[in-house]
Order: C-alpha cells, then sequence, then structure tokens
C-alpha cells in the first residue's frame, strides 16, 4: 500500500495558531475494497482525523482545527 500526497492546505486552531495539513491517498489492493483511502497528516507528521469538509482534528492533541478558505492568486 503506497501514500501519494494529493493536496496541502492550512488549518487554523481556537488560538490563531496555523497548521500545514498533508492530504494523501492510500491506494489499496486487496479484493473488495471500496477504492483509495483519505488520510491527513501534519507537515511534522503527526495524525489528522477530518471530523467534516471544514474542521479537522489532532489525534496526538485533541486540538480542534478549521480549514482555512483558499484565496486566489493573481498573475
Amino acid at each position: 500500500m503506497a501514500a501519494v500526497l494529493v493536496g496541502q492546505f492550512h488549518a487554523r486552531d481556537a488560538e490563531g495558531r496555523i497548521y500545514s495539513v498533508h492530504e494523501f491517498q492510500e491506494s489499496t489492493s486487496a479484493a473488495g475494497d471500496s477504492g483509495p483511502v483519505t488520510t491527513y497528516k501534519l507537515a511534522i507528521g503527526d495524525r489528522v482525523n477530518k471530523v467534516d469538509d471544514n474542521e479537522f482534528l489532532l489525534v496526538q492533541s485533541g486540538v480542534t482545527i478549521i480549514r482555512e478558505p483558499q484565496t486566489a492568486s493573481v498573475s
């Protein structure tokens, strides 16, 4: 099973700290699987659980973080 980085975003906790979150997609080869599994980790390696579309929970500390809105850049 291999994990591939498919996304990256920033999230903020209630105290204003910003976290860099990496989104991975793990391919599964076992028969009957429903497809790839998406997992999340901080850039420093701590595991993150997805609560809903914009809310995540840091597994080790139990801190809730909220995804920052993406801003478009103009060239």
